[in-house]
């Protein structure tokens, strides 16, 4: 198999983990609230401790990226996330189940940086547009496992064996980075970066980053809170759905995050990158509030396949600073700005949580009000920052 390909493969596979472990406490939360009685306070700010020690590994991660490289660093780190997978399938408690959470987020918190990075150095300026929306499109499949799958094997095996085989597949393909991938391509050596704090200042200090870095928050973060979590008590509270018929429409809206994901690299190379983010930041403000009437299931389940493919198409969000900064810096750029994207996940995740808990709940069951008011508020917020990321499409490539 050619080097090349064999470096996409094995990064995309990681990517896939990545994103089933992102997504599958929706199919399991009411299982997990049963189960540990878990309130949905409790719930949310437990699932969202992976994006929040996530966020918490970017600014280190960017710099070992660009320093040490993609292949050591993405490995080591996923070695980590096997043993928070472990932990996560025999905990008994909230604070174990916390920690494992936490330590699951740390390990894959260099998989889709680490393959941005590694995909700087081995492929040309426009190969990386679109592979990189190719990577994030097969990945993102991982999120089509953590629905009707996960809900049959939740089911058939039960939640903890699913997170034991998970452990082992993460230290595998671990592994594979390691032994079956390099840095840079064969004849090109690897030069890291010494670390350079003034590298960060640089980015922090332009506004074209502070653009991005404040939409992405909250079309990722909120992408990743519903599909992630909110989704699956969203369908169990207000449409009063089985696992099975739960799991169903979560692998309709997954598969619209996948298809939008593997889009978004070939149609920003047509229609011009921040031109794609605007409409696509558009469309999906407008299945927000088509959520928040709560339609006929048919309709959700529509609406949530496009609310999937809207916010998938935004992901290009994090290909940007490749084309805003200089390449020898793009694992520090591109890091700061995956830092909002996935601080958003951990904070929107835990204030739709917040959100929705100020509601009376009976049986663990909030009303659709609830709902309502939560995906109004992510609605009206990532309607304030597409204004403030307008000016970009100015600069359009």
């Amino acid at each position: 198999m050619a080097a090349h390909v064999r470096v996409f493969i094995i990064f995309t596979a990681a990517y896939f983990l990545s994103y089933f472990y992102r997504s599958a406490n929706a199919v399991i939360a009411p299982n997990l609230a049963q189960e540990l009685a878990l309130d949905a306070s409790q719930l949310g700010l437990m699932t969202s401790l992976f994006f929040a020690t996530f966020a918490a590994v970017q600014l280190p991660l960017g710099i070992g990226l660009d320093r040490v490289g993609p292949r050591w660093v993405t490995s080591a780190l996923m070695l980590v996330g096997a043993t928070g997978s472990l932990l996560f399938a025999f905990a008994h408690s909230l604070a174990a189940l916390a920690l494992g959470r936490a330590l699951i987020g740390v390990g894959m918190a260099g998989v889709l940086m680490g393959a941005l990075k590694a995909f700087s150095r081995w492929y040309s300026p426009h190969r990386y547009q679109m592979l990189s929306g190719f990577l994030v499109g097969v990945g993102s499949a991982g999120a089509l496992a953590a629905a009707t799958p996960l809900a049959w094997l939740s089911e058939t095996v039960g939640w903890r064996a699913v997170f034991v085989v998970g452990a082992v597949l993460v230290a595998g393909v671990a592994a594979a980075i390691a032994f079956g991938t390099r840095n840079t391509p064969p004849g090109i050596p690897w030069s890291g970066h010494a670390v350079d704090l003034r590298v960060l200042r640089a980015v922090f200090c332009d506004l074209r980053f502070w653009r991005m870095a404040l939409l992405v928050f909250f079309t990722n973060g909120t992408l990743l809170a519903f599909q992630g979590l909110w989704a699956g008590p969203y369908l169990n509270d207000v449409y009063a759905v089985d696992a099975l018929t739960r799991g169903n429409v979560l692998l309709l809206l997954s598969a619209g995050v996948t298809v939008g994901f593997l889009l978004s690299g070939w149609l920003s190379a047509r229609l011009g990158l921040a031109k794609l983010v605007i409409a696509g930041t558009a469309l999906f403000i407008v299945t927000q509030l088509v959520l928040a009437l709560h339609p006929p299931l048919a309709v959700m389940a529509l609406t949530g396949a496009l609310f999937g493919w809207s916010g998938g198409l935004t992901i290009m969000l994090l290909a940007q600073p490749r084309y805003v900064f200089p390449v020898e810096v793009t694992g520090q750029a591109t890091t700061a700005v995956n830092l909002f994207a996935i601080g958003g996940a951990a904070l929107v995740q835990w204030w739709m949580g917040w959100l929705i808990a100020l509601f009376p709940s009976i049986d663990v069951r909030y009303p659709p009000e609830a709902y309502s008011a939560a995906l109004l508020v992510t609605a009206a917020s990532t309607t304030a920052m597409l204004i403030f990321y307008w000016p970009m499409h100015k600069s359009d490539r």
